[in-house]
């Protein structure tokens, strides 16, 4: 029996806190145009629709932008589908495959489409009560391709977002869009993050590009003093220190009131822990074999640990708190075989963190600490649609090194605002960025200053807010 869709609730925040950051002209502009929709829209409703309300760059994304739709006074609302583990598992082979990955290597036959759609008529089924003709419903990636058809037929506008993709289309790629193809076709239009991830079926004026952003006031990546990320740090067992002492643990929730950072994670380590002033290299993303924590570990361990005095924190979700993706829990464990395989010496110097979902935004505020403590911020993915934690990172004005694929190489210019490695699976090439950037730490500082004015300037809201809101123009 498949669970009703779920209803993620949306506070509304002012568009008018970003002013001190984009300027008060940008700003104006968004209010301008949210003016021009609501009115267009007629009191109908946005829908956005995805598969997890936490836990992944997808959920990110729409908490960080629905709350500030909401606060202009658009009727933006977020379903949750659900789904079983035959339909996450067929998901997952879709994912990688729009990735160009063999993934598990399994079927997209008969059998698969039979049980994907099944899946998708019981979660229409339930929206169908919920959406009326006229409304929009924004689906976003492969988990909600199957609705297109039946929102299409109750009389909704439907904008299919895909977060993933691949510059180079291999059979792995063909292979997934065949499965995908008949679903998406009657959408009225289609976003992507880059221009090359669309298929050439998709007619190039429902076609639109529009990268993610963060929100620089969620509690991933609002300011943060450096000693609450340092008593968050040892609270959660990752440095030394005492943790009794030290300031309040606190960061802003979503509503304005004040939560605490409470909760422990679950830590891999070997020895003492790293003293607070030591060097930390991170790495916070799913337990997802196209981010490569086990190629991070082992160019670590291979070339860098012996030339620099850093330690390694590989960190990820709870694997039990990410509904959607059945792969977690084997990377996770192919990690700690890994791990256990190294010399003592080097177990020492790296830790495998994993971190409690039951609070979200707990959650967030622990991976800001992470992130702003951190020398360098690590993401070194085999494949990319986009990097939204190196966004995070850049943000906060952290040194990053990341795998040069993807949306990636629109976010990172080599030498200016980061270092690429251009093939993320050459490890030699990884541990020399990261030796490079703890042994001259003026260019790292200079690399996250421009960093973050990048971030300023493309990856914020505002811009992210305005592109859509000239989209649903369009079709209203």
């Amino acid at each position: 029996m498949i669970e009703r869709p779920q209803d993620v609730p949306v506070i509304p925040q002012p568009i008018e806190r970003f002013e001190p950051i984009v300027g008060s002209g940008r700003v104006a502009a968004l209010r301008e145009a949210a003016d021009r929709l609501r009115a267009a829209l007629g009191g109908r409703i946005v829908w956005n629709i995805n598969s997890t309300a936490a836990g992944g760059g997808v959920a990110e994304m729409l908490g960080a932008l629905l709350c500030y739709v909401k606060g202009q006074g658009i009727d933006a609302r977020w379903a949750v589908i659900h789904g079983d583990e035959g339909f996450y598992r067929i998901t997952k082979r879709l994912h990688n495959g729009l990735h160009g990955s063999p993934g598990d290597q399994g079927l997209l036959g008969r059998e698969e489409a039979d049980h994907y759609e099944a899946v998708t008529r019981e979660n229409l089924r339930h929206l169908g009560a919920l959406i009326r003709p006229g409304d929009v419903a924004v689906l976003h990636d492969p988990q909600t391709a199957g609705l297109v058809p039946g929102l299409k037929a109750l009389g909704a506008r439907v904008i299919w977002r895909c977060h993933i993709g691949h510059d180079g289309p291999d059979e792995y790629v063909h292979r997934s869009w065949a499965f995908l193809q008949p679903s998406l076709e009657p959408s009225d239009a289609f976003v992507f993050t880059r221009a090359a991830y669309a298929p050439d079926w998709v007619p190039p004026e429902r076609l639109r590009v529009i990268p993610p952003s963060i929100d620089p006031f969620s509690p991933k990546n609002q300011e943060m003093d450096q000693a609450v990320a340092r008593a968050i740090l040892v609270h959660l067992g990752l440095i030394a220190g005492d943790p009794g002492a030290g300031p309040p643990r606190a960061f802003t929730r979503g509503d304005g009131t004040i939560g605490h950072v409470e909760r422990h994670a679950d830590i891999l380590h070997a020895g003492p822990l790293p003293p607070a002033d030591a060097p930390l290299i991170v790495q916070v993303s799913r337990w997802d074999r196209l981010k490569d924590m086990v190629g991070v570990l082992r160019g670590f361990a291979d070339y860098a640990l012996g030339r620099c005095a850093a330690t390694l924190l590989l960190v990820g979700p709870n694997v039990h708190g990410v509904t959607d993706d059945p792969e977690g829990a084997s990377t996770y464990e192919q990690c700690v075989e890994v791990w256990r395989g190294l010399p003592h010496f080097q177990r020492a110097r790296v830790q495998l963190v994993s971190l409690p979902m039951t609070d979200v935004e707990e959650n967030a505020a622990m991976v800001n600490a992470l992130q702003r403590h951190a020398a360098i911020v690590v993401q070194k993915s085999l494949y990319e649609g986009f990097g939204l934690t190196v966004t995070e990172a850049m943000w906060k004005g952290r040194p990053v090194v990341a795998g040069g694929v993807g949306g990636i190489l629109d976010q990172i210019e080599d030498g200016r605002n980061g270092l690429l490695v251009r093939d993320p699976t050459d490890l030699k090439e990884f541990g020399a960025a990261l030796c490079r950037l703890l042994g001259e730490p003026e260019l790292a500082c200079l690399l996250g200053e421009a960093a973050r004015s990048t971030v300023v300037e493309h990856y914020l809201a505002p811009r992210h807010l305005g592109q859509y809101a000239e989209l649903l123009m369009a079709l209203c």
